[in-house]
């Protein structure tokens, strides 16, 4: 490594020490504006990713390098940003994959944001009323009816249909200790949820807590303070078979899509888990477990809870990163 090569590195750890999201990318990006600009412009254009950043970068820069900051060249700022565009792209696609409980600060403003604009479909359902339409079963009493309006003459037959209605989703969010570092993106994405469709909200952990009501306040923030008050067991135990017993006796959603957010550890009976599990199955019209851990290389599924309950939904899918819950969301819509 080239000591200028060597020199722009060091000077990006001392920018990670001051508390800027220097990440791989924003680092590969700043070599490559380095060879076309000078050092300074080319870090403060890729390195830098919030207006607060600026002043512990011109410190940090002053410290490792030295000298007087140089001035702005204007011919050099398309080369600089152009490479500042791809990085943001590259940096979005990157934050999609990334296992929200590993981001940084500056990203979980990002995943916010992008949580903001996902749009969630609800999966579909047939409504017992009939509505008229040009294709479907014949409507008997309106083929007459047209008939006696004719003379008595044929007339082609009045048909209907069933109307389709959005089918009932129900989140069980596990907020018990092991599941911490996820329970605040799990939530934010159930209130995205519960702007938009249909939807209960349940959290989990030693009790059973409602929270639908808290989570339809709109703006974000104010929503998720309401829902911390409301949860008197949030980062405690673990015992989804006794929560899920309360579940199945107090909030029985028949005909609805089940979805258990849960790492499965479970300090309760895996036993009662199991037959909890089962009876929400045989009233629901599917059972879908995410599990945070589950899209993760060399998972397997030997927590006792996981094991107990696997015979009794529907699948189990990933439930870590914003790629994984858009991947929820499709499965629940064609659920």
């Amino acid at each position: 490594m080239s000591d200028a090569l060597s020199a722009c590195v060091g000077f990006t750890r001392v920018l990670r020490g001051a508390g800027l999201a220097c990440g791989p990318d924003r680092v590969q990006a700043y070599l490559r504006a380095a060879e076309h600009v000078d050092l300074y412009w080319a870090g403060r254009l890729t390195l830098c990713a919030d207006p607060d950043d600026l002043p512990r970068y011109d410190k940090a820069f002053q410290a490792w390098f030295g000298g007087d900051r140089p001035r702005q060249r204007p011919q050099v700022e398309v080369v600089v940003e152009q490479l500042r565009l791809g990085l943001a792209a590259s940096d979005v696609e990157v934050l999609r994959h990334k296992d929200f409980s590993e981001l940084t600060p500056q990203e979980r403003e990002a995943f916010r944001r992008l949580l903001a604009q996902l749009n969630p479909v609800p999966p579909q359902r047939r409504a017992r009323r009939l509505v008229k339409a040009r294709r479907g079963r014949v409507d008997p009493r309106r083929t007459v009816r047209k008939m006696i309006e004719a003379g008595g003459e044929t007339v082609l037959p009045r048909r209907r249909t069933r109307t389709r209605k959005p089918r009932k989703v129900v989140l069980l969010i596990d907020v018990s200790g092991s599941m911490s570092a996820y329970a605040d993106g799990l939530l934010r994405f159930a209130h995205v949820l519960a702007k938009r469709m249909p939807v209960e909200v349940h959290t989990v952990g030693t009790r059973l807590t409602r929270v639908t009501r808290q989570l339809r306040e709109r703006d974000p923030e104010r929503a998720m303070r309401a829902t911390a008050r409301a949860i008197p067991d949030y980062e405690g135990g673990t015992r989804l078979g006794d929560t899920l017993r309360a579940f199945t006796r107090q909030w029985r959603q028949r005909g609805a899509v089940v979805v258990l957010f849960s790492d499965g550890w479970e300090r309760g009976d895996p036993a009662l888990l199991a037959e909890q599990l089962r009876r929400i199955r045989r009233v629901s019209h599917a059972v879908i477990w995410a599990n945070p851990h589950a899209g993760k290389p060399g998972y397997r599924p030997v927590q006792s809870g996981i094991v107990a309950a696997l015979p009794h939904v529907d699948r189990m899918v990933a439930g870590h990163s914003l790629h994984t819950l858009q991947l929820l969301l499709n499965e629940v819509r064609r659920a």
